[in-house]
């Protein structure tokens, strides 16, 4: 059994929000990159564009590709704690709650993916059920069963077989099969064959693109590190918060530099494509892992200092409002770069792309503050809160 450590006397806590809407706005500026899951380049730009698209291609997906997904995934884990938390200072269990709460979230899920194949909100609801599992666990079983699952164990035993395997020759993910079919709808005028293709092909391409990319193990590790937060109240401000946060910022800097380093020379040591691949697949997800920790500590310390608060206190609002943003840029940004809609993904490269990707975070931005001026919740957010309770 655990013991449930008092949370901050605010019934919010302002980091968390921030870090929240921060997380949010980096993922829709990653999405317009991509067109929202489709991969074109113009051939028409100029070369100085194409330069300069990849340069901000580069940039972005270096900065937060795989972290601020895994940001969304931390914070998910500290509101589990604070609503389970909550409840047992009420002598209720949440468990039973949360399952149905998961569910919910797994028909925003469905619906999300009906405009963009690449929902997270689906995977949360299910692989979300490791915390009904491990909630009740000590803090030290829950580490070690998260530090195992880090450390990508299915990833390894492929790695072992096909080093003992000299016959084994690397063949293309089948994610890939499915990602190839993406073409056939998500170009054409019809919105009933998007919603199909996203479903059925697209939702297919995903599942296996998150179990090719360890991603099915990693997001139920955060999810138990972000419980693991809220137990020990490390979000609130405080002198030993501010300790730990300067710790792991350090050690996650570190962890990053040696990952990405040994990522960039294993080429060069292992020239068998099969095995420097999967060994790939494993050093990523790691560092992955460290520089969602150094976003998430620089986030929290910087949060502390007066000029820099003013300023990231505006991403609360954002952070409050985290589904209802989510899933509306996903039916605003398949719009804006689909063939039913504007078919943009054949005029816009990555530079352009992302000033779309700016001005639909301010018009966003906007839209929240005036909601939230005359409401507790989000739209979204409010139904969601309404039907977990009902």
């Amino acid at each position: 059994m655990t013991t449930t450590l008092p949370l901050s006397k605010s019934p919010r806590l302002e980091v968390v929000d921030a870090l929240r809407g921060f997380a949010i706005m980096a993922i829709m500026l990653l999405h317009n990159l991509e067109h929202f899951d489709f991969y074109y380049s113009p051939e028409y730009l100029p070369g100085w564009m194409k330069v300069l698209d990849k340069g901000i291609w580069d940039t972005l997906f270096f900065l937060f590709s795989g972290k601020t997904y895994a940001i969304f995934a931390l914070l998910f884990g500290l509101t589990f704690y604070i609503m389970f938390s909550n409840q047992a200072k009420k002598g209720k269990d949440f468990r039973g709650r949360f399952l149905w709460r998961s569910f919910l979230l797994l028909i925003f899920g469905v619906i999300n993916s009906m405009f963009y194949q690449g929902d997270i909100l689906l995977f949360y609801a299910v692989l979300g059920v490791s915390l009904v599992v491990v909630c009740k666990w000590s803090d030290k079983a829950v580490l070690i069963t998260a530090i195992i699952l880090l450390l990508q164990p299915l990833e390894w035993i492929k790695l072992v077989q096909i080093v003992n395997d000299p016959a084994f020759v690397a063949t293309d993910p089948l994610s890939w099969t499915y990602f190839g079919k993406m073409e056939g709808y998500i170009t054409g005028s019809s919105f009933l064959d998007l919603v199909k293709g996203n479903l059925i092909n697209g939702k297919t391409a995903v599942i296996l693109w998150t179990y090719e990319n360890g991603r099915i193990l990693q997001t139920p590790v955060i999810f138990m590190l972000g419980m693991l937060l809220g137990r020990s109240n490390l979000f609130a401000p405080s002198e030993a918060g501010k300790k730990f946060w300067k710790k792991v910022l350090g050690f996650a800097v570190s962890l990053f530099a040696v990952l990405f380093t040994v990522k960039m020379i294993i080429p060069t040591l292992i020239p068998r494509e099969a095995t420097a691949g999967e060994l790939n697949i494993i050093i990523t997800s790691l560092a992955n892992f460290a520089f969602m920790f150094v976003w998430v500590a620089t986030f929290v310390l910087v949060f502390q200092k007066k000029a820099i608060h003013r300023i990231l206190t505006k991403l609360e609002v954002f952070g409050k409002m985290s589904l209802t943003n989510y899933v509306m840029q996903s039916i605003v940004g398949s719009f804006i770069y689909y063939g039913f809609g504007l078919g943009l993904y054949k005029y816009t490269g990555a530079t352009m792309s992302l000033f779309i990707g700016i001005l639909l975070f301010l018009l966003q931005i906007t839209f929240c503050r005036w909601w939230m001026k005359s409401h507790t919740h989000g739209p979204l957010e409010g139904i969601w809160h309404k039907l977990t309770w009902i």
